[in-house]
C-alpha cells in the first residue's frame, strides 16, 4: 500500500451506502486515507434518509454528489469496495476488492436507514485497522 491509500466504495446509484461509507470513512480517518465514491448508474441526488441518518451522528455529507463509476476511479484505488453493483465493476489485477451486502437504503425509513449506517461503520473500522499501518 502506498503511504496514503486510497478506497473507492461503489454501489448503483451512489445515493446512499457508498455515501455513508464515503462519510464514515472521511470522518475516521480524517486526511490520512483518500476517499472516492461512484455509481454504475448514479442518481440525482443523495438520498436525503441516508444524509439525515448521516447527520443524527454529526457527520456532514450533504455536499456530496453522486457520481459515474469510471475505470480511471478504479485504477487509481488500492482498495474498492462493492455495495450490490454486481459486474459493473472493472477488475484490476493488484487492487484488493470487497463486496459489501449491505441492505439497499433506497425508499427506507430512518428507521431502517440506521442500522444500515451503523453496520458501514463497524465495517470502516475495520477496514481502518487493515490498510492504515500501526
Amino acid at each position: 500500500m502506498p503511504d496514503k491509500p486510497s478506497v473507492l466504495f461503489v454501489c448503483v446509484h451512489n445515493a446512499g451506502r457508498s455515501q455513508m461509507a464515503a462519510g464514515w470513512l472521511t470522518h475516521l480517518a480524517g486526511d490520512r486515507i483518500e476517499v472516492r465514491s461512484a455509481g454504475s448508474a448514479p442518481a440525482d441526488q443523495i438520498n436525503p434518509v441516508a444524509v439525515e441518518a448521516m447527520r443524527e451522528i454529526g457527520i456532514d455529507i450533504t455536499t456530496a454528489q453522486p457520481k459515474i463509476l469510471t475505470t480511471e476511479a478504479v485504477q487509481a484505488s488500492d482498495v474498492v469496495i462493492t455495495m450490490g453493483c454486481g459486474d459493473a465493476c472493472p477488475i484490476f489485477p493488484g487492487k484488493r476488492y470487497e463486496d459489501w451486502k449491505l441492505d439497499d437504503p433506497a425508499g427506507q425509513g430512518i428507521e431502517a436507514v440506521r442500522p444500515i449506517r451503523d453496520e458501514i461503520r463497524s465495517r470502516i473500522e475495520k477496514l481502518l485497522s487493515e490498510v492504515l499501518p500501526g
